[in-house]
């Protein structure tokens, strides 16, 4: 598979995001506390909410509009909440910092039915 650049890590305040787009899919890229650059679609199973708008908390993020924390690493949504996101691989050149999409991780998860509570 191809790697495709998509910037330098440096352009990510640690603790944030940026967002692009992948195959007609918005992804978000995370940069951890810990200077990982971990990359998600860029929406909640739940409603649709823009999870580069939440707060990250550790190696997860919580989503905008109704608090879903999601683990950035696995896809996964924490409990009691259920679901997941795809994720993707990204490659971060450590002498220069530039990062690079790898494409889908294959983590992806079927995601359940739209959640009526909200």
């Amino acid at each position: 598979m191809a790697k495709i650049h998509i910037g330098n890590v440096s352009d990510i305040d640690r603790k944030g995001a940026r967002t692009f787009l992948f195959a007609g899919t918005e992804i978000a890229l995370f940069r951890l506390a810990d200077g990982s650059v971990l990359a998600v679609e860029n929406r909640c199973p739940h409603k649709g909410g823009k999870l580069s708008e939440g707060m990250v908390c550790g190696s997860a993020v919580h989503c905008p509009l109704h608090d879903w924390k999601i683990d950035l690493p696995s896809g996964r949504v924490c409990e009691p909440d259920s679901g997941s996101v795809p994720t993707y691989d990204v490659e971060v050149e450590p002498s220069s910092g530039e990062m690079y999409l790898l494409g889908p991780s294959g983590r992806r998860e079927t995601q359940p039915p739209d959640q009526a509570a909200g």
